[in-house]
């Protein structure tokens, strides 16, 4: 609970330094945001949260850290996903942002079976490469992972539809 606490009044602490752009160049240039998925299929179900940062560089190109949150059902067969990722964007031109994204995962798989369940925890690497449309602040695009794999990852498939908002 203590260690909660104090992330919570430092993690609070530095949005609200980063928030005060006039004490540091470096603020004035950070950008605050992320993106939300929420899928559904045939007895499946996804939902993923990435709340992140990003520092730009130039009108052209930012990068910056994430956070990751994905809970996904096949089935009878759960994930829950949590970690950490980079983000690089590039706007060649206005009204197009691409984007490669390296994520790193800890798994925790369950699936119920007849008599038990089974249960394993992991870790998933996700390279991600992307293309959207941007308007003002919000990117909706695709994406797609390079590291798909079909037996240990959280998505249905390796081609992903996104929403980015960045503020």
């Amino acid at each position: 609970m203590i260690r909660s606490l104090t992330f919570l009044i430092l993690l609070t602490s530095f949005l609200c330094y980063g928030q005060q752009n006039d004490l540091h160049p470096f603020w004035g240039k950070v950008r605050y945001g992320g993106g939300l998925g929420l899928g559904f299929g045939n007895n499946s179900f996804n939902l993923q949260i990435a709340p992140n940062a990003i520092y730009d560089v130039n009108p052209y190109f930012s990068t910056g850290l994430g956070l990751q949150f994905n809970y996904t059902q096949f089935g009878d067969r759960n994930f829950l996903g949590y970690g950490g990722s980079l983000i690089n964007l590039f706007n060649p031109i206005p009204g197009i942002q691409v984007s490669a994204e390296l994520e790193q995962w800890r798994i925790n798989f369950e699936e119920s079976l007849d008599g038990g369940n089974f249960e394993d925890n992991y870790w998933l690497t996700s390279l991600f490469f992307g293309v959207g449309y941007r308007t003002g602040n919000v990117t909706v695009g695709i994406r797609y992972d390079v590291l798909y794999d079909e037996e240990r990852s959280l998505n249905v498939d390796p081609l992903i539809p996104f929403i980015r908002v960045f503020f």
